[in-house]
């Protein structure tokens, strides 16, 4: 298509910018258009697990906060300097315990000094592969969106849980460039209403046809074959935040009823994930992680519970069982989930294509310049 793809807001939302780190609020966003300034990792790792940003979010925030405590290690002996990385690695991978990508973007950057003999190669080491890693993130996204567009029906409805980030960039692209259209439902995924503020907003701005749903109503889209006031449900679609060797997929509360609902009216699953965790042999040895149960009783600070109640419970991610998921989309192709350990043994270059392909700049990472507008 000739013209010009319009952008979404969240699509850079995080900059390095000179000796800090700027995140933009996605508690807030888009009522509010607010950036968080952390001056070191610590500070990093405190807004990843605050919840500044969420989904992939955390990676840019690990990728730049790793190339902040590089920075601020420049002027240390060698091994100072790699302590001091060591360090901010161990706080910004203990930020979201079910959120690998923090875990695996540092341990990557600390991979790559390990051969360091002086602080400068340190230091440029860990910055070349901080913005190495955030580069390849955003092109494993379109990758996962050709992979993802080939499964679907020719201008699909689909139904979305939460905020998929640059997956969802990736497959809006992928559909572009198929010269496609896609119609989304989304949930508005409570407590923090990501659907509805991240997720559909993110949508609109990208021109995209979108009705918003709340979380208990996903169910009855499905089960209808006309879909009612959404349409028909072609595909469920949802990011995941990991998928263990066998096939089960960890993503936000509320993805394991919508894949259940989806199984039980015959439609698709779709997972999506860079790549399964080689750590994960099952579903098992992913810890899902607790969140504070009073963001229950409120949503967007405000409490919406009785003041008579004072017991909830908020587990943020769940657990979908391999049996009720259709495929797993990796970079690398789609597999069932039982098979989706041989991501690891298929051509690395499957569905690749530079990013430069869809006109965006990819000379200089993200992560470097002003904060946006």
């Amino acid at each position: 298509m000739s013209h010009t793809a319009p952008a979404a807001t969240l699509e850079n939302s995080v900059v390095l910018d000179g000796d800090v780190v700027r995140i933009l609020d996605r508690r807030v966003f888009p009522a509010r258009i607010e950036w968080v300034t952390a001056r070191t990792a610590h500070e990093v790792a405190a807004a990843i697990r605050g919840m500044v940003t969420q989904s992939s979010g955390p990676l840019y925030a690990a990728c730049a906060g790793m190339q902040l405590a590089a920075l601020q290690a420049r002027t240390l002996p060698v091994d100072a300097a790699r302590r001091a990385l060591t360090a901010a690695a161990g706080e910004i991978a203990a930020a979201r315990p079910t959120n690998a990508h923090p875990r695996d973007a540092v341990a990557r950057v600390i991979a790559g000094i390990a051969d360091a003999t002086t602080t400068a190669e340190l230091v440029a080491s860990a910055i070349d592969t901080a913005r190495d890693i955030d580069l390849e993130y955003r092109d494993a996204g379109l990758r996962l969106g050709r992979v993802t567009i080939e499964l679907l029906p020719a201008n699909a409805r689909v139904l979305t849980h939460c905020w998929m980030d640059a997956y969802l960039f990736g497959v809006v692209a992928a559909a572009r460039e198929a010269d496609i259209r896609l119609d989304w439902a989304a949930t508005e995924t409570r407590p923090y209403l990501q659907g509805a503020r991240l997720t559909a907003h993110s949508l609109r701005e990208l021109d995209q046809r979108v009705t918003l749903i709340t979380d208990g109503m996903a169910a009855a889209a499905l089960a209808s074959p006309s879909g009612t006031g959404t349409g028909p449900i072609d595909a469920v679609l949802t990011a995941a935040d990991r998928v263990s060797l066998d096939g089960d997929v960890v993503n936000k509360v509320g993805t394991l009823g919508i894949a259940a609902a989806a199984a039980a009216f015959g439609v698709p699953y779709y997972a999506l994930v860079e790549a399964p965790d080689p750590a994960a042999a099952t579903g098992a040895d992913i810890v899902i992680e607790d969140r504070d149960p009073r963001e229950v009783l409120e949503v967007l600070g405000a409490r919406t519970a009785s003041p008579l109640v004072t017991d909830a419970w908020y587990p943020a991610f769940d657990l979908t069982p391999a049996r009720l998921v259709t495929r797993v989309v990796t970079k690398r192709g789609a597999f069932e989930p039982a098979a989706v350990a041989a991501h690891f043994a298929t051509a690395p270059d499957l569905y690749a294509q530079p990013l430069i392909a869809r006109g965006r700049r990819v000379a200089a990472s993200p992560l470097q310049g002003a904060v946006p507008a």
